[in-house]
């Protein structure tokens, strides 16, 4: 490989208010390598990508690209893709409803007139010299996931690009699809294109990369040579852990051999794309799904709760089988789900506190027999001073909360509804660290009480904390089950990286 260098970041830094999400971070990309750019959640790879890419102004550093003699001032995306540097999102960013050719020269025709079959010709050269298995005149939206993203690629090498950004590109294609955005990735590189590969699979950076950079909470951790570092080297420097000091707390596996599950998965695969997997929960046990990010964690749990449609596979709760469609069904079964993205999926921003605590009771009640105002209030007054959330008051928008105390008020609808089984997905992210223990221990006093819990964190610590037994899950599958003393830190990563 030409070890000439086609791009230099040097001490980039960007803060947002109350945060610094990038400090004073390097990267270099050299010509025809495929570098790949790992962190975890909050590492700051997103935003280092949109500093490059014009989205984001950085406060400080300086980019330089080969062929330019002076550091750059990218102050738009169009900016970007003038000097050469294209991004393909793993949203395709197209236009599904128009052809291939016409997706490939859209927005670049400098002539009000289009002449349609010289780009009809020069998309199938393109096409053709990629390797791409697709046709000019073919509607984008009938080509697979695969193939529309080899044609934003395509599109991207066909404008002289230097710099190729591939943001979770694979993160919805199967394993045939993934083969041939590989291939073509190859293609590219022995072209000279230098590739910036985003991923949280950890087995496709070590199929397809040269080097690999590392961020940490906004800050750089290294730059290393695939050969150089091990998986589970890897998984250390992302996570800030070293093997050999990592604390070994963790909670002893209550003995449930004889007991019946509250919730029992076989073979249960889903359109999210994991691997059919086996899992069982038990009253008074927490569980724990465990895994770097993008690993299937949530899709595992979002599968069993009915909130993806399962393709395979069946579900038992309390030791008969369940039919579970949507999450309506999952609730009615006893069942209940605090979902990852608190704002997407969890508070309704624009009602009261009261109002989204009552959401999941009336929600099986019926909204055609709505509850009293009355016991609307005694409902949300009851679990505001149960979990102390802080609130100016019942009627006050949860949108006026603190994210904790938003959070609490998901976990209040959900207790509310009584559950036997209860999902918390990511439920103490970005909350302070009081409201962190508070949850941990409201977690373990349900559990006493017989509650079966699924508990999933990107905190390790945390699982350890919290869960008697952890499911293990790397690229979508699952890789061991842990539990008893077992529970360490250095088993999880050594299972992650090894399983």
């Amino acid at each position: 490989m030409e070890d000439a260098t086609v791009l230099t970041m040097r001490g980039i830094c960007k803060s947002f208010p109350g945060v610094n999400a990038l400090r004073d971070v390097d990267f270099i990309l050299r010509r025809g390598e495929i570098h790949a750019l790992m962190g975890e959640n909050g590492a700051g790879k997103s935003t280092l990508i949109k500093v490059l890419t014009g989205v984001y102004a950085k406060d400080a550093g300086t980019i330089s690209l080969a062929g330019i003699s002076r550091p750059l001032t990218i102050k738009s995306p169009q900016d970007a893709q003038n000097l050469g540097i294209s991004t393909v999102y793993q949203e395709i960013t197209l236009c599904p409803n128009l052809s291939v050719a016409e997706n490939m020269f859209i927005g670049r025709l400098k002539s009000p007139f289009v002449h349609w079959r010289q780009m009809t010709e020069k998309t199938g050269r393109i096409l053709g010299d990629l390797g791409i298995p697709a046709k000019p005149n073919q509607q984008l939206a009938n080509c697979s996931l695969a193939i529309q993203q080899m044609v934003a690629i395509a599109r991207a090498v066909d404008m002289e690009c230097k710099v190729l950004i591939l943001d979770e590109p694979t993160s919805s294609l199967d394993e045939n699809e993934v083969r041939k955005l590989f291939a073509l990735m190859r293609d590219l590189k022995s072209r000279g294109v230098g590739i910036i590969f985003v991923t949280h699979f950890l087995e496709q950076v070590y199929e397809i990369c040269d080097r690999i950079t590392v961020l940490r909470n906004g800050e750089l951790i290294g730059e290393y040579l695939l050969k150089d570092l091990p998986k589970v080297a890897l998984i250390e420097k992302m996570m800030g852990k070293e093997l050999q000091e990592l604390s070994k707390i963790h909670r002893r596996a209550q003995d449930m051999s004889t007991s019946t599950p509250v919730v029992e998965a076989e073979k249960l695969g889903s359109v999210s794309g994991i691997t059919p997997f086996d899992f069982r929960n038990f009253a008074g046990e927490v569980s724990g799904f465990t895994g770097l990010l993008g690993s299937g964690r949530s899709e595992c749990v979002r599968a069993i709760f009915g909130a993806d449609r399962v393709t395979s596979g069946s579900v038992k709760v309390k030791g008969r089988a369940a039919k579970i469609n949507r999450p309506i069904d999952a609730m009615k079964l006893g069942m209940a789900y605090l979902p990852e993205d608190r704002k997407g999926d969890g508070v309704i921003a624009d009602l009261s506190v009261r109002d989204n605590i009552i959401l999941a009771l009336q929600v099986m009640k019926g909204f055609f027999k709505p509850f009293s105002r009355k016991q609307a209030s005694d409902f949300a007054d009851k679990y505001i001073k149960l979990l102390n959330i802080k609130t100016p008051s019942r009627d006050a928008p949860v949108d006026f909360l603190s994210g904790g105390n938003q959070q609490k008020v998901i976990l209040a609808r959900w207790l509310l509804t009584h559950p036997d089984y209860l999902i918390l997905d990511e439920p103490t992210r970005g909350i302070d660290v009081g409201t962190k223990m508070e949850i941990q221990k409201l977690v373990l006093r349900l559990a006493s009480e017989g509650m079966g819990i699924t508990f999933i964190s990107s905190e390790l610590e945390e699982m350890l904390r919290t869960c008697s037994r952890l499911v293990v899950m790397r690229d979508r599958r699952v890789v061991g089950e842990i539990s008893g003393n077992e529970m360490t830190q250095e088993n999880i990563m050594r299972t992650i990286a090894e399983g």
